[in-house]
């Protein structure tokens, strides 16, 4: 049977740009993360940056918690292969700072500013730089008069998590401002899928998604897959960020694997492997680790298949483009499901790493 192809019908949105990444309105969905170094060592934080960027990331966030992470700013947006958007909260000058030493998105809440006249200075000076600027409502952290709301039972924590962004919202667009991207984050998967819905009714405002708080990877992981990729195919995605207690480079590779899986990005490797059983008489978990490993640093649109039977597992793997499958003390390589090669156990990888580069000179 042909595979059958997800069609995902994105909701239509305003474009906005962080640098030269387009947002919305279509655009490729661009995969974030936030440096996890201390802002103010410009050195420390551009190697993660290059670091992510070489990964695959397409958007950094990084902290500014005080005057001397945005005088550092200035080094790391000049030295950033990625655009750079500032986390800023509560302290407007600190805004400011950040749009002058570069800052090409800021990630802040209007209300957390304090006047009104601070709200009028950001979004003038946002405007006169052409940044965005990301409106973000955690459900951990909304103000006590609205969960009073939700707690007298008046709104349910989703419509209290929308109405106070729109508040924020409000505050920019009564400035004129309108270069605006909406982030609507819980840790928890469902209370953020209906957030989004409902959002998705009052504005038209690129979203960017993610389930905040999501914990180690091994928990992390599936929380964001399920959320994410959820929000993804009701197309109410336009940019995203995996949040985890790990290196960001886990965050980058979960995110665009998470695009690749239902279609959404070609550029890559794909890399399948069968759960094991009784028939397998290798060390399939520890060859399927290297051979991920090895397909770390490729960037071309290959699948992968490491399977543990040499009977099943060039049928099972079929559509990989290539493939090894292990047996007692020998291996076969198989391209398309058609064995090619046959070798001692101990030479598998390296056969399997001779046959990717053969691919790679033949697709080139």
């Amino acid at each position: 049977m042909a595979d059958q192809i997800v069609v995902i019908k994105r909701r239509k949105t305003r474009r906005i740009y962080i640098g030269k990444v387009p947002v919305g309105d279509g655009a490729p969905i661009p995969v974030q993360s936030m440096t996890k170094t201390d802002t103010r060592d410009a050195a420390a934080t551009l190697i993660q940056i290059h670091g992510l960027a070489k990964a695959g990331c397409e958007i950094i966030r990084c902290a500014v918690p005080d005057e001397n992470a945005a005088s550092a700013l200035r080094e790391i947006c000049a030295g950033s292969p990625l655009p750079v958007i500032a986390d800023i909260h509560f302290n407007h000058k600190l805004a400011i700072l950040a749009l002058e030493a570069g800052a090409q998105g800021l990630r802040l809440n209007p209300g957390n500013l304090g006047k009104s006249e601070h709200v009028k200075t950001v979004a003038k000076e946002a405007l006169s730089h052409k940044v965005p600027i990301r409106v973000g409502v955690n459900a951990g952290s909304l103000s006590e008069a609205w969960r009073e709301k939700v707690h007298q039972g008046a709104l349910t924590i989703e419509e209290a998590m929308v109405e106070s962004a729109l508040g924020q919202i409000r505050l920019l667009e009564d400035c004129g401002f309108d270069q605006i991207k909406v982030a609507l984050k819980a840790s928890d998967v469902p209370t953020t899928i209906m957030a989004y819905r409902l959002m998705a009714q009052k504005c038209d405002y690129p979203f960017h998604a993610g389930i905040t708080e999501a914990g180690t990877p091994r928990t992390g992981i599936i929380k964001s897959s399920v959320g994410i990729g959820a929000l993804v195919l009701e197309g109410l995605v336009d940019t995203l960020r995996v949040s985890l207690t790990a290196d960001p480079l886990e965050e980058v590779f979960v995110g665009i694997r998470i695009l690749q899986t239902l279609g959404l990005r070609e550029a890559g490797p794909d890399l399948i492997s069968c759960p094991t059983c009784g028939r397998v008489e290798i060390n399939l978990r520890d060859l399927a680790d290297k051979v991920e490993e090895v397909l770390a640093g490729e960037t071309i649109p290959i699948k992968v298949a490491v399977m543990g039977c040499v009977v099943n597992g060039p049928g099972e793997a079929r559509e990989a483009d290539v493939g090894i499958a292990g047996g007692k003390g020998v291996g076969i390589v198989f391209r398309k499901g058609e064995i090619i090669d046959r070798v001692d156990e101990k030479e598998l990888l390296s056969a399997l790493v001779r046959e990717i580069e053969r691919y790679k000179k033949e697709i080139r």
